[in-house]
C-alpha cells in the first residue's frame, strides 16, 4: 500500500552533478526506513545510501563524500543529491522503502520504485 516514482535521472557529463527524487504515496506513515539502490550490467546490485531510522545515514564506500541522502517526512520525498559524478555511478537507481506495523494500517513490508537511469559520460 505504499507507492514510489523516482525521477531526476538523466545524461550528464563526469563531475557534475544531478539529483533524485523518490516521492512516496499510500500509506506513507508506515514508512520507517528509505534508501537507494543501483545496479549497473555487469555488477551486483548494491545499497547507495540510507536512512534506516532517524537521522542515522549510511552510504557505501565508493560515494562517501560525493553523494548525500536526505529525507523530506512532510513532503513525503526522498532525496539523492549527487556531486562530483563518475562513470562507474551509471546506473539504474531505485528507491526502497521499508514499513513496519507503527499503525493499525500498517504491516512489515519492502517497497521498490521502478528506477531512473544515471549515465555519466566520461
Amino acid at each position: 500500500q505504499v507507492q514510489l516514482v523516482e525521477s531526476g535521472g538523466g545524461l550528464v557529463q563526469a563531475g557534475n552533478s544531478l539529483r533524485l527524487s523518490c516521492v512516496a504515496s499510500g500509506d506513507t506513515i508506515c514508512i520507517s526506513g528509505m534508501g537507494w539502490y543501483r545496479q549497473a550490467p555487469g555488477r551486483e546490485r548494491e545499497l547507495v545510501a540510507a536512512i534506516p531510522s532517524g537521522v542515522t545515514t549510511i552510504y557505501t564506500d565508493s560515494v562517501k563524500g560525493r553523494f548525500t541522502i536526505s529525507r523530506d517526512n512532510a513532503k513525503n520525498t526522498l532525496y539523492l543529491q549527487m556531486n562530483s559524478l563518475k562513470p562507474e555511478d551509471t546506473a539504474v537507481y531505485t528507491c526502497n522503502a521499508i514499513t513496519t506495523a507503527v499503525a493499525a494500517m500498517c504491516y512489515g513490508m519492502h517497497y521498490w520504485g521502478k528506477g531512473t537511469l544515471v549515465t555519466v559520460s566520461s
